[in-house]
C-alpha cells in the first residue's frame, strides 16, 4: 500500500514502538497503584515519557506534561479551563472541529482571524486586529490539517503575550516535524496527539500546561485518596483513572525516534516530498493543487475539476493508495481556502514516506483521472 494519510495517523511506526507497546501489555501494571515491581516499572516508564516530551518541547518540568487520549481531549481541557459562555475568543480561519465544536458548545463570542491561504502576514494582521478589539482567549493551530499551511504561531504568541491574552495552540500537525519551544512561546496550553508526528500508538496524546487547568474528569489518581476533590497539582489533577500504560510505552519510543532523527530533519524531508508530489500533480490535466513551498508542511490538498473528491478517493483506495477525501473535520479551513463546496483530496506524508511511493502514486493518479 502507498500510505499518504499520515495527517490522520502515521500508520508506519518505528519497530521499537510496537515492541514496547506489546511488552508493556504483559509486563507493566498501573503506576501509582502499588509498590510491587510491575507497578513501579510502569511508573518509571510513564515518568520517562514525560521527561522525553519535556525535553523535546522545552517544557520546564515533566509534571507539566499531561497524558491525554488524543489532541481533542487536551483541547477540550484547555478550552474549558479558559473560556466561558460569552467569552470573546479569537481563532484562526484554519481550525479543526476539535477547537470549534467545544467553543460553539460553550456559547462564546467567536471571532475568526481568517487571513488568506498561505499568507502568513495576512493571518498575523487579522489576529492583531481582532486582539486589539478585545479578547479573553486566542486559539490557533500551528499547521492546517487540510492545506499544510504553517501559521505564524510564534508571532501570534508574541501578540498575545503583549496583550495578556492566553493562547492555546493545536500542534496536531506540527508536533514532531516543526520546532516547538513551549517556554519560549509562553502559551497557556499546547495540545498534540501521540499517534501522528510523534509516531506513538492511537489513544495517546499530550497536553503541555502553562496554566492551572480545570478538571474535565474526576476520579482516582493513586494520590491523596482521602480527599474528595481532585489533587491541586499536576499531572495528577488531570489524569483521573488508569493510564494507557501500553500506549505511553509506545509513545516514549516514538518520542525517542523523533529526537534521534531530529525535528528539523523530519520536517524538511516531509515538506520536500509534499512539494514533489504537488508539482507532479500540477503537471496532470484538470487538477487544482494547493501548494506553497516555504509556508507548507507535509500536508497537501488538491481537487479534480468536475470530479467528486470522495469518488476519486475510493478509486485510489481500490488501487491501494491511502489518502483522505472530503472536509477532513475542518469546514472552517475549507471556507477560508474556498473549497467548502467540494472538499479536497489530501495527501500527507511522514518520515517513512519515500520518493518511490510518490512516483507510484502520481502514475496511479494519472490513470484514475484519465479513466474518469
Amino acid at each position: 500500500m502507498i500510505y499518504l494519510d499520515s495527517a490522520a495517523t502515521t500508520l508506519q511506526k518505528p519497530e521499537a514502538v510496537s515492541a514496547a507497546t506489546a511488552w508493556a501489555v504483559s509486563h507493566l501494571a498501573s503506576p501509582g497503584r502499588g509498590g510491587h515491581w510491575p507497578a513501579m516499572a510502569a511508573a518509571e516508564k510513564v515518568f520517562a515519557c514525560r521527561e522525553a516530551a519535556a525535553r523535546l518541547f522545552h517544557v520546564d518540568g515533566p509534571e507539566k506534561v499531561v497524558f491525554t487520549f488524543n489532541a481533542t481531549h487536551g483541547l477540550n481541557i484547555a478550552i474549558k479551563t479558559l473560556a466561558r459562555p460569552g467569552s470573546r475568543v479569537v481563532i484562526s480561519g484554519y481550525e479543526h472541529n476539535a477547537v470549534t465544536r467545544p467553543l460553539h458548545a460553550l456559547g462564546v463570542d467567536l471571532r475568526v482571524a481568517r487571513g488568506r491561504l498561505f499568507d502568513r502576514e495576512a493571518v498575523l494582521e487579522d489576529f492583531r486586529r481582532e486582539l486589539d478589539r478585545g479578547a479573553d482567549l486566542a486559539v490557533c493551530t500551528h499547521v492546517s490539517n487540510v492545506f499544510g499551511f504553517i501559521l505564524p504561531v510564534a508571532e501570534i504568541a508574541a501578540l498575545c503575550r503583549t496583550r495578556r491574552v492566553p493562547l492555546i495552540i493545536d500542534a496536531s500537525q506540527s508536533a514532531g516535524c516543526l520546532p516547538l519551544n513551549f517556554e519560549g512561546l509562553g502559551a497557556a496550553f499546547v495540545a498534540m496527539p501521540g499517534h501522528k508526528g510523534l509516531y506513538g500508538p492511537q489513544g495517546t496524546g499530550l497536553l503541555l500546561c502553562g496554566r492551572d487547568p480545570a478538571t474535565l474528569l474526576e476520579g482516582g489518581t493513586g494520590s491523596e485518596s482521602m480527599r474528595q476533590t481532585m489533587p491541586d497539582f499536576l499531572p495528577d489533577r488531570l489524569e483521573a483513572g488508569t493510564h494507557n500504560v501500553a500506549g505511553i510505552a509506545g509513545l516514549l519510543e516514538g518520542l525517542r525516534f523523533v529526537e534521534h532523527q531530529g525535528v528539523e530533519h523530519i520536517g524538511a524531508q516531509e515538506s520536500q516530498l509534499a512539494r514533489y508530489i504537488g508539482e507532479g500533480l500540477r503537471s496532470l490535466p484538470g487538477l487544482e493543487v494547493f501548494l506553497s513551498p516555504g509556508t507548507q508542511a507535509g500536508v497537501l490538498s488538491f481537487r479534480v475539476k468536475d470530479r467528486d473528491c470522495e469518488e476519486i478517493g475510493e478509486a485510489l483506495g481500490s488501487k491501494d493508495v491511502a489518502l483522505r477525501a472530503g472536509l477532513h473535520c475542518a469546514p472552517l479551513a475549507h471556507e477560508s481556502g474556498g473549497t467548502l463546496n467540494t472538499g479536497t483530496l489530501r495527501a500527507s506524508v511522514s518520515a517513512f514516506s519515500t520518493r518511490r511511493e510518490a512516483d507510484q502514486f502520481l502514475r496511479i493518479m494519472k490513470n484514475v483521472i484519465g479513466s474518469g
